[in-house]
């Protein structure tokens, strides 16, 4: 039986936007593939990440907040940077690494102004959408 490749979703703080990342791409590609997040730093998982996700049907909420140190195993057999400073700091991994680079927005700092919740989700939703929308793509991006 062959292993599933290994593919691990990188951001800053593992807090939001990588966390989404592993968790739409378990729903729609979990056979095929072992996914995790992990970030450059731990900013501890985001609610309003959590509850945008929950809204789709994704239950993060067991996640975790963790840096490349703190994954168990092999090295990752692909690298998917999902904003500017990890791509920018994206530590080296031993053997045959992929990278690859697809920026999203920062929920938190689109949010920062926001005077409610409610309008604070909406950018949340804008970038859990938008990382739905890559996943789609995701099988012919990755080595099967």
């Amino acid at each position: 039986m062959t292993e599933r490749p290994r593919v691990l979703f990188l951001c800053t703080g593992n807090s939001c936007r990588s966390q989404m990342a592993e968790g739409l791409a378990r729903q729609q590609w979990g056979e095929g593939y072992e996914f995790m997040s992990a970030g450059i730093e731990r900013h501890g998982t985001n609610p309003l990440a959590i509850r945008a996700m929950d809204e789709i049907g994704i239950d993060i909420s067991g996640h975790t907040s963790k840096t490349v140190a703190d994954l168990p195993g092999d090295p990752p057999d692909v690298v998917i940077t999902v904003c500017g400073h990890a791509n920018e700091t994206c530590p080296v991994f031993p053997g045959p690494v992929r990278r690859l680079h697809v920026g999203f927005d920062d929920p938190p700092k689109l949010a920062a102004d926001a005077k409610t919740e409610e309008e604070a989700m909406a950018h949340y939703r804008r970038v859990r959408d938008e990382i739905a929308a890559f996943m789609k793509t995701l099988p012919e991006r990755l080595p099967g």
